[in-house]
């Protein structure tokens, strides 16, 4: 069953050292959704080490439950996210949010 729509909650402004955390989901979708979050249309890497354009965030993301959390934002977390959730039966995303800090 293709995935529905996913409910995006982004919060507004988070002060600059701040934690932020924001989640995506959806529960229609069978076999269960996969999330993958963006910035500005850029897909997030969920493995910030390996790669070196994502070295200076200091953010998590979790694929199998949607969550991402900066555990410290700075000024470049700034921007237009959303999310999409895929599994094998097709793909849906939510409406781009701003997050300011």
């Amino acid at each position: 069953v293709k995935p529905m729509t996913p409910r995006c909650t982004v919060p507004k402004a988070v002060p600059v050292g701040k934690t932020a955390s924001l989640h995506c989901h959806e529960n229609e979708g069978y076999p269960k959704s996969t999330y993958s979050w963006y910035r500005n249309s850029e897909p997030l890497s969920p493995d910030t080490k390996s790669n070196a354009k994502f070295q200076n965030s200091s953010y998590t993301l979790n694929p199998s439950t949607g969550t991402l959390v900066f555990h410290a934002v700075h000024k470049g977390d700034t921007g237009r996210y959303s999310c999409i959730a895929t599994n094998d039966a097709g793909f849906a995303k939510c409406e781009e949010q701003e997050m300011e800090v």
